[in-house]
């Protein structure tokens, strides 16, 4: 059943990222973001990261793509102009692409038995919850990273706020 949830999860994420990429209006970029951010909490959840998942849609799929939103209104940004493209990008990207797919596809199913396997779900039957690990890591030892990086984002939510008021 995992490896169910995964493929269609994974497929899901991906399709997510090619609609982002593909659309020409930002909101509906930003909607294809949040399914992509959203899908990686499921993944998460299904290799046993149940605070990481729950991060990962607070954090990502709430604040932050709220943020972009209220950015996007902010610029009043419309749908994007197409072009042909950069000419450099069609000979040298696509085929650098290529070549790197290629490489990693060599590697990984080359030395598959130095790589080890991977088991899907595997934190889930595991006696130490990783809520208490992460929390424990988090609140004692990055105390202050944490604290700063709250004050760093109350701080860009303020600007944003005083950028956006407008002049009476």
């Amino acid at each position: 059943m995992h490896l169910v949830l995964f493929f269609i999860f994974g497929a899901l994420c991906v399709a997510g990222a090619l609609n982002l990429l593909l659309q020409r209006h930002p909101i509906n970029s930003a909607l294809s973001l949040i399914v992509v951010m959203t899908s990686l909490a499921v993944l998460y959840l299904l290799l046993g990261a149940e605070f990481l998942a729950a991060a990962q849609v607070i954090v990502y799929s709430g604040a932050i793509m709220v943020l972009f939103v209220f950015v996007i209104m902010l610029l009043n940004a419309g749908e994007e102009e197409r072009t042909k493209g950069s000419r450099a990008a069609y000979l040298v990207g696509i085929p650098g692409a290529a070549v790197l797919v290629a490489i990693l596809s060599f590697i990984f199913l080359s030395q598959e038995a130095q790589l080890g396997t991977v088991s899907l779900g595997g934190m889930l039957n595991s006696t130490s919850s990783n809520i208490a690990d992460i929390s424990r890591v988090l609140f004692k030892n990055l105390l202050l990273p944490f604290e700063v990086t709250s004050i760093l984002i109350l701080v860009a939510i303020l600007g944003a706020v005083v950028l956006a008021r407008r002049e009476h």
